[in-house]
């Protein structure tokens, strides 16, 4: 599931069916893919709180795999297709081109969080602080986010839609924290 867009893109690329620009194309795509697989992951919990369904949270860890997976790729693709590792160059946008200053910040976020996405990351970090952590999926995904706002300039629709479906969820994970609260202080009768 989480390779399809990959092997899409791959055929495209091979098939020569990405356009004028097909760098461009690959570095869209998969920072596109970075975002939706971002908010699926963190789409689970409040899906399975609102309706009970646990389809989503079962694979939360995958998904938020493949969105470090396809950051990466998308990191590689600019280093490496469209700046040929030339350091100086990307160490020159990352300190002069507010977007990329935002993407790479997002991407070191999800390091740790990629690094530790396995069971024994939580019985060595203990579940309080493994939690902790992964809570940086939350600035991660904001500076993904800003990101892509800042990097389409003109027309914002497309981030603007992520950034509605990325609120949606944090409102929904409020209400429900909220909810969950209120009913641990409650005294029992």
């Amino acid at each position: 599931m989480v390779l399809a867009p990959a092997g899409w893109l791959l055929w495209r690329t091979l098939a020569g069916d990405l356009g004028a620009n097909p760098v461009e194309a690959l570095t869209l795509e998969t920072g596109h893919w970075t975002l939706r697989f971002l908010l699926l992951a963190l789409a689970a919990t409040p899906l399975r709180r609102l309706s009970g369904w646990n389809g989503l949270l079962r694979h939360r860890r995958l998904l938020g795999l493949a969105a470090a997976g396809y950051a990466l790729l998308h990191l590689l693709i600019y280093a490496v297709l469209d700046q040929g590792l030339l350091w100086s160059q990307i160490g020159g946008d990352i300190l002069k081109r507010p977007f990329i200053t935002a993407g790479m910040a997002a991407f070191v976020l999800l390091l740790p969080l990629a690094a530790t996405s396995f069971d024994a990351a939580v019985r060595w970090l203990g579940a309080r602080r493994w939690q902790g952590l992964h809570r940086l999926v939350y600035p991660a995904t904001v500076l993904a986010l800003l990101h892509f706002w800042w990097k389409v300039k003109a027309d914002t629709r497309e981030p603007a839609l992520y950034a509605a479906v990325f609120g949606l969820l944090l409102a929904a994970r409020f209400v429900t924290d909220r909810r969950r609260a209120r009913l641990r202080r409650r005294p029992s009768a």
